[in-house]
């Protein structure tokens, strides 16, 4: 099975923590060069400082807010003038949760521009390296509830849903180029937003926190939460060469807790 990415340059989205942080660990044992985004240099810095590393293997960071799409932009522009970026990881903290009755139009426009507009930015700052390559990865880190909705989560719902009917369209567009565009949709995983949910639901029903993640764990015939190099593992699989006929898909990896097919 050919998982070599040596020669790959991938700019992997979210990476100060978390999924994004191990998918970079993960891309860089497959041996790509890897650039990590996100908002804060200092974490940055430390995670570029941990990535495996070889002698032809170059590592970089980008401090950049998924919320200025513009700013965005011209930072990747930057980025993508110097190399050609082959592997794209669209990946970003999730809205706030609440009913999606009450939600304000404020709370949608913000969760579009974070997910959909900025995911669309980069893929249109990154294309024309990879077409000229015809060679490219584009993934997506969604969620579940392009599935299945989840509870208290109206915002995100909504927003995970157009995230995923875009990727599909743009599978579509980019195929014959040798561009593949896949989702992956974690499911309950060991990351920072898992516990703001956790938290979030023992307020709202006065459990303790303790209670709301052993009633979510329940649910999950692997009876855990996953480990974010687990989901990681999915997302370097997809970015590699032996995923080349693997276009369109939303692949969850939640442990089996999703009941559709």
């Amino acid at each position: 099975m050919d998982l070599d990415l040596t020669g790959k340059h991938a700019l992997v989205c979210g990476a100060s923590e978390g999924i994004g942080c191990a998918a970079a660990h993960e891309l860089a044992l497959l041996g790509a060069d890897v650039t990590v985004l996100a908002r804060r240099p200092e974490a940055l810095k430390a995670v570029v400082a941990a990535l495996p590393c070889t002698d032809r293997q170059r590592h970089d960071w980008i401090a950049a807010d998924m919320g200025d799409t513009e700013a965005l932009r011209s930072q990747v522009e930057s980025l993508a003038a110097g190399h050609t970026v082959h592997i794209l990881v669209n990946n970003t903290g999730g809205p706030p949760g609440g009913p999606v009755s009450s939600a304000a139009a404020a709370a949608f426009l913000d969760a579009f521009g974070k997910h959909l507009l900025a995911s669309h930015a980069l893929v249109q700052t990154v294309l024309p390296g990879m077409q000229q390559a015809n060679w490219g990865r584009i993934v997506n880190v969604v969620s579940t509830s392009v599935k299945e909705p989840i509870a208290g989560l109206g915002v995100s719902n909504t927003t995970r849903g157009a995230v995923a009917g875009w990727a599909k369209t743009l599978s579509r567009e980019l195929a014959a180029q040798g561009i593949t565009v896949n989702n992956v949709l974690p499911g309950f995983t060991e990351t920072g937003r898992i516990a703001q949910i956790v938290g979030d639901r023992a307020r709202a029903t006065g459990q303790s926190e303790q209670a709301v993640a052993d009633a979510m764990r329940s649910t999950v015939p692997a009876a855990r939460f996953a480990r974010p190099e687990e989901t990681a593992a999915a997302i370097a699989f997809l970015c590699s060469p032996a995923a080349a006929y693997i276009n369109g898909v939303s692949l969850a990896v939640d442990g089996g807790r999703m009941q559709s097919i």
